[in-house]
Parts: C-alpha cells; structure tokens; sequence
C-alpha cells in the first residue's frame, strides 16, 4: 500500500543571488538581486523494494525583468534536475535549492523542479552524489547485495519569461571528483569493506561556487545514456530537451561526490 506524506515548509529570510558579467574566470560582478524564496515541498514515496518518489520544490523570489536578455535585469528561471541519487544547485554563488529526499535514502530516484530569481550571466553550479552507506563507496553493505553504486545527473534551465531553456548538462560542463571509492574494486565482495576498501576525499574548493572562480583545470564531463546510467522514475516525470544529457565523470560506480560547473552568458 503506498503512503502520502506532504510535507510543507515556509523559509522566510533574505538571500542575494548575484550576476556576474563575463565568464566563470572573469572575475567581474555587477548586479545583486535581493529574494525572499518560499520553498515548498512535497514527496510521494512508495513502500515498496523500489520506491517511486516525485518531488517538487519551489522557490518563488522577485519579479522577473521586463527583458530577459538584459545584462542586471533580474529574471524567474525554472530548474529541472533529476540525479542518481543526490544534488544541491547554485545559482551565482547562492544555494537556490536541493534534493528533498535525503542521501541516505536507499534507491532515490525523484525528479525536482525548482524556480529561483536570478541575473544574467548565471554562474551554475551542482554537487551531485551517489549513495554510499559509508566512505568505502559501497552500499547494502553485509547483505547478499553488497556493491558498488553509480551515479548519474541530468538538469535544464528554462527562462520563463522568454520560455527558452537556457542551460542544460552536457559534455562543456566542467567537472571535479571530490570522493573516489573504492579505489581498490576488489574490496567490494569484502566481509569487512569499512576495513578493506580504501578511497580517495578532496575538499571542496574554497568559492567554488562563485563566478570568478577559475575552473579551466577542471576536466569536462563525460556524457552517459539513460541505459548506461539506469535512469529511471523521475526521470520519465520531465520532458526533458533533445541536447540535455546525462552526465557524471569518467567512473559510473567509483566517482561518488561529483562537483560540476557551467556559465550562461546574457542573451
């Protein structure tokens, strides 16, 4: 029997979502936008093996811009991400919002559409993660399903003053590993994984997030099928563009914690 849980709450306060003029290197800031989100929540989760789980959060801040196109004009944009099993989104330096089901959660496969108030240039940022019950990278661990996971992320951007989706994932996106594990795979049949299975931590860059941070060392990432990555879910819940792709680094199973990067320029 499936279950319904609606779960509503009001996050009052103050938040600056910044444009930035120029690309992620440039260094340049103009305009800042001052928002008031109010984000609602709602998830449907099944009680079954394999939980279908739809969730929407919105976050409304603003007016949008009489000309979209205009470098400073503040603009509503309607995010749409779908990730195996985890993400959270920035928008020029400011958390704009996140997965509702949390990464502990076995088999999260929901989708999200989030809507924000921003500046063009956007500077977009994503931590995408794969569930791991611990630092071994390994889930189900001490049960005959005991593995190594994959993840997988897909996400598209619509100004919904013009109705145009203005970024999605792709192979230009840049990417950085920042949790490897196992670094040695052949742990993964191990009785003691916590003690066998060895892995790599890096920490996440300091403004990372920000416009002028340079990411020109970072290597793009690798484009991936929905066979390839096992979407599904919410995945079929968006209709998504023919040029979004589903994107993560070069290993499926042992990249765990995936931080990615993309700049949109003013139209």
């Amino acid at each position: 029997m499936n279950t319904r849980t609606t779960l509503l709450t009001t996050v009052a306060g103050a938040m600056s979502l910044i444009g930035c003029s120029g690309s992620s290197t440039s260094g340049q800031a103009t305009t800042a936008t001052t928002v008031r989100p109010v984000v609602t929540s709602t998830h449907r989760a099944s009680t079954s093996a394999t939980p279908v789980i739809t969730t929407t959060t919105t976050s409304t801040a603003g007016a949008p811009g009489s000309d979209s196109s205009e470098e400073g004009a503040p603009v509503t944009f309607e995010a749409e991400v779908w990730a195996d099993n985890w993400f959270s989104l920035y928008v020029n330096g400011e958390l704009v919002g996140e997965d509702s089901v949390p990464i502990t959660t076995e088999r999260s496969f929901n989708a999200e559409t989030i809507t924000f108030s921003a500046t063009y240039p956007l500077t977009i940022a994503i931590v995408g993660k794969d569930f791991k019950e611990t630092d071994s990278g390994l889930e189900y661990i001490g049960t005959d399903r005991q593995q190594m996971g994959d993840g997988g992320l897909i996400a598209q951007i619509t100004d919904t003053t013009t109705g145009e989706v203005v970024a999605v994932t792709d192979g230009t996106w840049r990417s950085l590993v920042i949790h490897t594990a196992p670094t040695n795979t052949e742990c993964e049949s191990s009785a003691t994984p916590d003690v066998d299975c060895r892995f790599t931590i890096v920490d996440e860059p300091a403004g990372w997030v920000d416009a002028d941070f340079d990411d020109a060392s970072w290597p793009v990432a690798i484009v991936y099928s929905a066979d390839e990555v096992g979407a599904k879910d919410g995945y079929a819940t968006i209709s998504w563009d023919e040029s979004a792709a589903l994107i993560w680094t070069g290993d499926l199973r042992t990249d765990n914690t995936i931080l990615f990067r993309t700049t949109v320029a003013a139209t």
